[in-house]
């Protein structure tokens, strides 16, 4: 990977190595559904690889070595154990020294994304600030300078925030000069909201919070409520109870990966632009054209693919535009076209075929004639397709895992569960099995 991670301490004090990371993965993401129908929003792929790597190796370059998943509801806990385990193998493939070290919450079921944080700084007995990260964000904040914000100001709670243009579905805060927030309201109506400075989801938290967490307002807010979730509860009874509760208003790059529109839109500016935690998915192309081109495949099985792929696109046989990521031991016949696209390993597209401003997870099948423009289509998923009967796939369609997609189908901004098979057309549908 050739990348660097940061070494544990700073000459200045600054100690990351005590900074532990929570990342509460506890929702039903139903705004990604059927792609989270049945993975864990965390582990989804973007960009060929789980969402929450992104998080992990912003960390990691910056020091950070311990990371606490916040786990709630079987797919969670199962798609992120399974695939992280205690941090050993991610530590390995991105060459991390020292290791990083993942735990993860007991299990306990947690009423919202704060009881998490509460659950795991009693559990861990955690008496050092606690940085909270949400795992279907991709961000580049500089933690040492939110560290020192949150200590110079004396927060008991300091939240990130980023200005917007909508500030539909986020949590708006209102700050003064020094940037103390005076108020804050989850999702509100456009019309009601205080400012455009909104949550991010990153919150540095002071070890002082595990005592607010016992006070009776708390403790009410559950009993009533049934819940104890930051943007909604948490944030507004921390500022009301008179805390010093701050904003820290980033100028990096922050991306909230929550619907399928945010995670095409997410996936084209990050291959535009880099990620920042990444110094590059791989050796870029060097080809005439100002496209963005990179070819994926570092073992001798998969450098050969890389070896024809590259070859069949510099001849010109596979026609590219915009920004594409191919992904290891992908077979691309003659006569294809890839713009602004994402192709992950082990897929084959056929003769003709166009996928444009599209995700293809790994192992899926586009046949020869097939057009995917603007969608998301899930792992393992076949779209059969012919030059007499060509499938159309368009207009923020989202296939999950393992579907069929019968030859002459159309579909325009529908979705379509796991393990079907589907014939015909569909116009703003959403497919189910019964």
């Amino acid at each position: 990977m050739g990348d660097n991670y940061a070494p544990l301490v700073g000459g200045d004090g600054y100690a990351p190595e005590k900074l532990r990371a929570i990342i509460p993965v506890g929702g039903k993401a139903t705004r990604l559904l059927p792609l989270t129908a049945e993975t864990s929003k965390a582990c989804l792929r973007l960009l060929n690889r789980p969402l929450v790597e992104f998080s992990l190796l912003s960390l990691a370059s910056q020091g950070v070595r311990n990371i606490i998943f916040g786990v709630k509801g079987y797919t969670n806990y199962r798609d992120l154990y399974d695939y992280f385990e205690s941090g050993y193998g991610f530590s390995a493939r991105y060459n991390i020294k020292p290791r990083l070290h993942i735990k993860y919450q007991p299990n306990v079921e947690d009423l919202g994304s704060a009881d998490s944080a509460r659950i795991n700084m009693e559990y861990y007995n955690l008496r050092n600030p606690i940085f909270a990260v949400q795992g279907d964000n991709i961000f580049d904040v500089k933690i040492k300078n939110l560290t020192d914000f949150h200590n110079e100001k004396e927060a008991a709670l300091t939240i990130v925030l980023r200005e917007v243009d909508n500030v539909e579905g986020l949590g708006i805060a209102d700050i003064d000069k020094n940037g103390k927030i005076n108020s804050f309201v989850e999702k509100p109506l456009p019309k009601d909201a205080p400012s455009n400075l909104a949550n991010t989801g990153l919150y540095v938290i002071s070890p002082e919070v595990r005592k607010i967490f016992k006070e009776k307002g708390i403790q009410q807010i559950i009993k009533d409520k049934n819940r104890l979730d930051f943007g909604y509860d948490f944030i507004p009874y921390v500022i009301q109870s008179g805390y010093p509760v701050y904003g820290y208003t980033l100028k990096g790059s922050w991306f909230d990966v929550g619907t399928p529109k945010n995670y095409l839109e997410a996936m084209k500016n990050l291959l535009h632009n880099g990620v920042p935690m990444i110094s590059n998915f791989d050796e870029r192309l060097d080809l005439d054209s100002d496209c963005l081109v990179w070819v994926q495949g570092d073992s001798n099985d998969s450098e050969k693919c890389r070896k024809q792929t590259i070859q069949r696109i510099k001849q010109k046989k596979i026609n590219v535009s915009g920004a594409v990521l191919i992904g290891r031991h992908c077979q691309i016949e003659d006569g294809a076209t890839l713009n602004n696209c994402c192709i992950d390993n082990f897929t084959r597209v056929g003769k003709n075929a166009v996928i444009s401003n599209t995700a293809v997870m790994d192992r899926a099948i586009i046949g020869d004639y097939a057009e995917v423009t603007d969608s998301i289509i899930g792992r393992h998923v076949a779209v059969c397709s012919s030059q007499r009967n060509p499938t159309k796939i368009s207009d923020i369609s989202v296939i999950a895992d393992d579907v069929i997609i019968k030859e002459g189908c159309v579909l325009s901004t529908s979705k379509v569960y796991p393990h079907q098979k589907v014939r015909g057309e569909f116009i703003n549908q959403t497919l189910m099995t019964n």
